[in-house]
């Protein structure tokens, strides 16, 4: 299980970091909204602790994804200002505050997903709306492999602690923005604010394929089991993917 956690996340970070320098922030943003961070986390809980426990906590991350479009918001904002780390402090503290009263005041399933669909709609209206301005900086091999191994760290961290909380906690850190920490904090002192924006506003867009993933496993786990649950989560966090894909604008950015 360790050896995924350091290879899953970084490998998906680097594959993510070469679209984003080949397709634009846009596509990078809009394939980190796949469930790859909480899936396993998920899935290692389901093994661990029993697909109850599992269930309740992926509804917990289906009403996370209020705190995570709430980090991703306050970083986009922050970082069109300023340097990259009070937008990150900025994004931490809204993510914070989000999940602390989501932990306090857990959802049931139907508000779990009223609450995730109901952000996603808000988030396309509150993000910046500055045109990306680009950059002729690319992503070197040294910053690629820090990415990578920034990924495996945090990943490893947030995964250990997630297995020591309750299963409200467990499913809200199991939504703690590895990938966004990651893509924005990079993008921004490589490529700049507005790079980083854009591709913080398409995440949201690829979130539809996560909401879709929490709320099938959380309601096929009890019945179904663990694999036939995981198996019908991902099916239908792809078919989201595909049917968001209209709505991702294709773009190499160019040199200034």
């Amino acid at each position: 299980m360790l050896a995924l956690k350091l290879l899953l996340v970084p490998t998906f970070l680097l594959m993510l970091s070469l679209a984003g320098r080949r397709w634009g922030p846009q596509v990078a943003g809009w394939l980190a909204g796949l469930p790859v961070v909480t899936g396993p986390i998920l899935f290692f809980l389901a093994v661990e602790r029993g697909t109850g426990f599992a269930s309740s906590a992926a509804t917990l991350s289906l009403s996370a994804v209020l705190a995570s479009v709430s980090f991703s918001l306050a970083f986009a904002h922050a970082g069109l200002r300023g340097r990259w780390w009070p937008a990150l402090l900025a994004g931490l503290v809204s993510w914070a505050v989000m999940a602390t009263l989501l932990a306090r005041w857990p959802l049931p399933l139907g508000w779990a997903l009223a609450l995730a669909l109901g952000t996603l709609w808000m988030a396309a209206r509150l993000f910046p709306a500055e045109a990306l301005q680009p950059s002729a900086r690319t992503t070197g091999r040294g910053e690629l492999l820090l990415r990578m191994a920034t990924g495996a760290g945090l990943t490893v961290g947030v995964t250990a602690a997630a297995a020591a909380l309750g299963p409200a906690w467990s499913g809200l850190l199991a939504v703690f923005p590895v990938l966004g920490i990651v893509l924005a904090v990079f993008s921004h002192r490589s490529q700049g604010g507005g790079f980083a924006a854009a591709l913080l506003r398409a995440m949201a867009t690829g979130l539809y394929a996560f909401v879709a993933f929490c709320f099938v496993l959380a309601l096929a786990l009890p019945g179904w089991g663990t694999g036939r649950a995981f198996a019908a989560a991902v099916a239908a966090s792809l078919a989201v993917q595909v049917a968001t894909r209209g709505r991702v604008a294709v773009q190499r950015p160019r040199p200034t």
